[in-house]
């Protein structure tokens, strides 16, 4: 795999990209230009260290997903191979092989759409005070990391800035129509079960993730943004899951962990990262990629 590492771009000839907090989009008028850098966040930071290799891991396993998935929902990925790519965006052949995807444009429903198989972070927090998750009752006597009973649809605000704000499917309903929310409820939890078997198949616990959707020209649902990839979900080694305590994982929960111990105050620019801690999440990013797709 390519080792560049690109922290922004800037791709003369296709104007200013918007810069989210991991990818830079370019406007095509009726498509669009993600690309995947090496950046990474964390408690709504950007931090000031690469990780090598991850914004290639999250545009190949997007792509993966997308095309393994794509009976079950439409996907707005028109290509992720710059062979494919309309002849101005050859000439930034060595800056986007590999990490960037060309879309079709769609019309964003602003609702994260998040589904749970097992209790963790927020949801075990919740748990804890009212055997509920974002308010759905769930059994007595679960532990921390416990498998769900069944997958829970949880939607969450799609904020600009800050924390994501849990709503309950009511909520949803009331700013999107109950239709519409019921639709994207059953896709979500088809996808994620679909890709739970097998990634379960493959070593890997998925235990939770978010999706992202959008409506194209004639009011179909369109899946977007990024798919499955361990900065949208959980993942867990199978064969070291114990329920009762935190997991190992595939994503950036390492830096979380170190961040923690710094004593940033996450209210001003964040800290480097170590070396070791760089290189460590960056080998989880690439072991997971390889477990999932096979490589």
């Amino acid at each position: 795999m390519n080792s560049q590492i690109i922290l922004k771009t800037e791709l003369p000839g296709l104007g200013s990209p918007r810069r989210g907090k991991v990818r830079d989009v370019y406007d095509l008028g009726d498509r669009l230009l993600i690309v995947s850098t090496d950046r990474i966040s964390a408690f709504d930071w950007v931090l000031p260290n690469a990780i090598p290799h991850k914004g290639r891991v999250l545009t190949q396993l997007s792509a993966f997903w997308f095309r393994k998935l794509s009976h079950v929902v439409k996907n707005h990925l028109l290509s992720s191979s710059v062979e494919e790519y309309p002849g101005i965006l050859c000439e930034h052949r060595e800056t986007l092989e590999g990490r960037s995807m060309l879309v079709k444009k769609a019309k964003v429903i602003p609702i994260e759409c998040v589904v749970r198989g097992y209790l963790a972070g927020s949801g075990w927090k919740e748990y804890q005070k009212s055997e509920t998750v974002c308010g759905i009752a769930l059994p007595k006597g679960l532990q921390q990391c416990s498998s769900l009973p069944q997958p829970v649809f949880t939607p969450a605000t799609k904020e600009e800035a800050g924390h994501d704000i849990n709503i309950s499917a009511k909520e949803m309903a009331d700013r999107i129509g109950s239709h519409l929310t019921t639709k994207l409820r059953d896709i979500s939890l088809e996808i994620y079960t679909e890709a739970a078997t097998y990634a379960l198949a493959h070593g890997i616990i998925i235990a939770d993730t978010k999706f992202e959707f959008g409506l194209d020209g004639s009011g179909a649902i369109v899946w977007i943004d990024e798919a499955l990839t361990p900065d949208s979900s959980r993942f867990w080694p199978k064969k070291q899951y114990q329920p009762g305590r935190d997991q190992p994982s595939f994503d950036k929960q390492g830096v979380r962990n170190y961040l923690e111990t710094t004593g940033w105050d996450k209210q001003s620019p964040p800290p480097s990262l170590p070396d070791e801690i760089v290189a460590t999440t960056s080998r989880k990013y690439l072991e997971v990629s390889e477990l999932l797709m096979e490589v």
